[in-house]
């Protein structure tokens, strides 16, 4: 069996933090911490079953699961003081911490199981359900230790749990480590006190710790309030609007970029006329100047992909080839050409595609450079103006944990919005019966190429995401999964 790892030191002191000191103190040290999420209006409640990202940020604070992330994105304790996995990875047991639900009723396995249950049954139909298939049986061996069993081996099962969609609630609330104290059009949070969490309460414990504020804000307004000094961190950005992050002085010292783990591509949703066929598919993927996609960006170390499972991960098998590697691009866009003669002919219409991408310059950008390699096939782009209207439309999506399966997932026909590989699917399923890593990472190779030989998803490469950070804000790192979690934002400076 292998102890669990020892939670970092950042984690460990804010673990035993208490209440956080109220927003709008004298000095800079006092103030709160203000954070901005880009995105739409958001209730900021953290509840339901598909979060938005500001919703993400929310439950993670207010309702942890067994486990959590840390700054740098690692796996660390929650309502579980630690864990053991045994040599064949199918078991994982949990022993939780001496502490209550909100309302005073003792965190027990038997509650911490049900609540589990209930988590898992309400992502059913969804692509996280379908991550957690390996799950056989939850059960309470004590009162305070739990077992997770599982099918097969599964090294991505802690990253899983420690998904704010896994966060627990019992009786409506959440163990913390944060509650919310105001929300509306924005939040205030702060820490729960250690004794409810089954921890010591240092004498002290209000000095060192501070409130957060949060609101969701559009791009735009967001990076002018950080370049105006309201803000102390943006988060959430993406290529949509990465153009903005570098619009004033400010903004340009302070961005930061996660080397995100995901999928950022263009999703197949049309069934019908020109991309009813895999090899008019496959046309439109081969046109895209992959290489060049980014270069008004002005952004470095981006990494361009054709296919949909990165290298290198646990599960994925030997590395394959990136496609059409023996080609240039003017070949590439010239059979493409071809495969969009033959079908106008036989059509006798024009080819026009619509594509939906979100309102942002950086989407602008991107329309134009897509737009011009699918005009050197014969391909005209269009924007849409919703995903129901759209042939095509931007994925980009993180990767929950670090595993070639959930690659897999999202592509899965129970959730798939156009065409889809049932016989992938198939193989997916098939490699969860299997104990041998080697074979699952084989079954799981062979589901990518069959997805790649019916182009349900056109790949482009890795998300890109990015923040915005004033200078001195402790408990923000750069991390794959570009979680930044609201609870180490709290610490004061030392």
């Amino acid at each position: 069996m292998e102890l669990s790892r020892i939670p970092r030191a950042l984690w460990a002191a804010a673990a035993s933090a208490a209440m956080l000191a109220p927003a709008g103190c004298d000095s800079a040290d006092d103030a709160a911490v203000s954070v901005a999420m880009i995105g739409d209006a958001d209730p900021l409640t953290g509840a339901g079953t598909r979060l938005s990202p500001a919703g993400q940020l929310v439950r993670s604070a207010t309702r942890e699961g067994l486990v959590a992330l840390d700054p740098e994105g690692e796996v660390v304790p929650a309502i579980a003081e630690r864990w053991i996995v045994t040599d064949d990875g199918l078991s994982y047991i949990f022993r939780l911490r001496n502490s209550d639900w909100p309302d005073g009723t003792p965190i027990t396995a038997a509650s911490v199981r049900e609540h589990l249950r209930e988590a898992i049954a309400r992502l059913d139909g969804t692509t996280m359900g379908l991550d957690l298939a390996p799950v056989t049986q939850i059960r309470a061996m004590t009162g305070r230790v739990i077992e997770i069993r599982l099918s097969s081996p599964m090294p991505g099962l802690l990253q899983l749990l420690a998904q704010p969609e896994l966060g627990l609630e019992h009786e409506g609330g959440g163990a913390g480590p944060m509650r919310i104290e105001r929300a509306g059009e924005g939040a205030v949070l702060a820490a729960v006190p250690p004794s409810s969490r089954g921890l010591p309460e240092p004498e002290d414990w209000r000095a060192g710790y501070r409130a957060v504020n949060l609101r969701v804000a559009p791009a735009t307004e967001a990076v002018e309030a950080f370049d105006e000094g309201e803000i102390n961190l943006v988060l959430g950005g993406t290529v949509v609007d990465l153009p903005l992050a570098d619009t004033g002085a400010l903004s340009r010292g302070a961005i930061r970029l996660d080397a995100a783990l995901g999928l950022l591509g263009l999703e197949v949703r049309s069934k019908e006329g020109f991309l009813a066929s895999a090899a008019n598919r496959e046309a439109v993927a081969m046109a895209i100047d992959r290489d060049r996609l980014v270069q008004p960006f002005n952004l470095g170390g981006w990494i361009a992909s054709t296919r949909i499972v990165p290298p290198g991960l646990p599960d994925g098998g030997p590395a394959a080839a990136e496609r059409w590697q023996d080609l240039t691009i003017e070949e590439r866009q010239a059979r493409a050409g071809a495969r969009v003669a033959a079908w106008e002919s036989a059509s006798g219409e024009p080819l026009v595609l619509d594509l939906y991408l979100p309102q942002g310059p950086g989407s602008d950008l991107l329309f134009t450079r897509i737009g011009r390699d699918l005009a050197e096939a014969g391909i005209a782009l269009r924007r849409a103006e919703s995903e129901a209207a759209a042939d095509l439309a931007l994925k980009d999506r993180l990767a929950r944990y670090a595993g070639a399966r959930w690659f897999l997932n999202q592509f899965h026909c129970r959730v798939a919005p156009g065409p889809c590989a049932p016989e992938a699917d198939a193989l997916v399923r098939e490699s969860l019966a299997e104990r041998s890593p080697a074979q699952q990472a084989a079954l799981r190779a062979e589901a990518e190429r069959l997805m790649l030989a019916q182009n349900i998803y056109i790949p482009l490469g890795a998300p890109i995401r990015w923040s915005l950070v004033r200078g001195g804000l402790e408990g923000f790192e750069d991390n794959r999964w570009s979680v930044h979690p609201l609870f180490p934002l709290a610490q004061r400076p030392m």
